[in-house]
């Protein structure tokens, strides 16, 4: 395709307001994107080009003229139309989030400086400001219906950036106009992705059941095929849900088979209550759950191989109500932690006090009368297990 017929079928695309197309023609990554890149650097070296053409070869550059030539235009058009425009702003502000990640990593490559990542969140938190302000469109054809699909772009790039701080101006604004359709009312996409950074801000912000709940909706209503989301999920949910004691079954493990790798050893332990193995889990994993920000979260989960420890004790003891204090430190020691009677007290102690176990402890004949029924409960039945965290 010609530069002629490109501008062409754009003007057909605008004329009939066939957003799809408009989309598809606006692609820098599409075949005809890509052939008239080639175009543009062939004339380039004749000296054919205006020079923001030329600019257009080199990364940087080119993400900049994409930003001033697609974006601060289109917006410009866009809040002069209706929601017929949204599969082409989708496509733009996905491209230049692209677009703007390369030019980065290429200037970090080449020791240079680049803040195109944080222009892009820019321009994309504007484009959320465009839509979510149409006050005139039909409720069918509003600009609103890309508010959640922008909004996961702009945390995507908060994300990137390690800025998560400002996802709160997002969402304020989100929670302040309550003119805007309900998000069951989205296209599932829309609603999975941002159920997912909804999810992840409040994980990070240690609120663990609205994380919970946030990322099992994403989960639920993820595409069956698209398991490299699916995946991305489960990361963050399959530790929030082994700390209320569900344990993740062979099958889910098996679907996912990287994540097995890194969770297995620690539902293993807990199984057991073997509190070394779950120990040498932790360090085997160490820079893996740093990096995913999960270490802190995984190590809480330490207190269930506890639990599974003491039990077993109380199985071996035949189940009876009363067991010295010296029995569990015994057992504490077997599995490999250093500690004195008093330390193991305290331990049986604060998992009785987190409803892990239902008794008291006789501090002056230092034994420990467990309940005649249901010493331990399961541990799905605590009734606010995210409550002592």
């Amino acid at each position: 395709m010609d530069f002629a017929t490109f501008l062409s079928q754009i003007n057909d695309a605008l004329i009939s307001e066939n957003g799809p197309n408009l989309a598809y023609l606006l692609r820098p990554t599409s075949p005809h994107g890509k052939s008239l890149v080639k175009e543009f650097r062939s004339n380039a070296t004749q000296g054919s080009l205006e020079p923001a053409y030329k600019g257009a070869i080199h990364l940087k550059k080119h993400t900049e003229n994409i930003r001033r030539w697609c974006c601060d235009l289109f917006l410009r058009f866009f809040t002069e139309n209706r929601g017929w425009t949204l599969p082409a702003l989708f496509s733009i502000l996905r491209d230049l989030r692209d677009l703007a990640f390369d030019a980065d990593f290429h200037a970090k490559y080449n020791g240079e400086k680049s803040e195109c990542m944080e222009d892009a969140a820019r321009k994309i938190a504007s484009a959320f400001g465009n839509c979510i302000t149409d006050r005139q469109s039909p409720p069918e054809q509003s600009r609103k219906w890309g508010v959640y699909y922008v909004v996961a772009l702009v945390l995507k790039c908060y994300f990137r950036l390690k800025r998560i701080s400002l996802s709160k101006n997002i969402l304020r604004a989100l929670e302040a106009n309550r003119d805007i359709p309900a998000l069951s009312q989205y296209p599932r996409s829309h609603q999975v992705t941002f159920r997912y950074y909804l999810g992840m801000l409040h994980f990070l912000n240690e609120d663990h059941a609205k994380a919970e709940e946030e990322l099992t909706l994403a989960f639920y209503h993820c595409h069956t095929g698209a398991h490299a989301n699916q995946e991305r999920i489960l990361a963050y949910l399959l530790p929030l849900r082994l700390l209320k004691g569900h344990l993740p079954s062979d099958e889910l493990m098996k679907r996912f088979p990287v994540l097995s790798e890194m969770y297995t050893p620690f539902v293993t332990a807990i199984r057991l209550g073997d509190i070394a193995a779950f120990d040498r889990a932790l360090e085997e994993w160490e820079s893996k759950l740093v990096d995913l920000s999960l270490m802190l979260t995984v190590e809480r989960a330490r207190e269930l191989c506890l639990r599974g420890l003491f039990r077993r004790v109380w199985v071996a003891s035949d189940k009876n109500s009363r067991i010295p204090v010296s029995v569990f430190h015994c057992s504490l020691r077997i599995s490999g932690m250093d500690v004195d009677q008093e330390e193991a007290e305290c331990l049986v102690a604060n998992m009785i006090y987190k409803g892990f176990m239902r008794g008291y402890i006789s501090h002056e004949k230092q034994m420990v009368v467990l309940a005649m029924t249901n010493a331990f409960p399961k541990l799905v039945d605590r009734p606010s297990p995210f409550a002592y965290l």
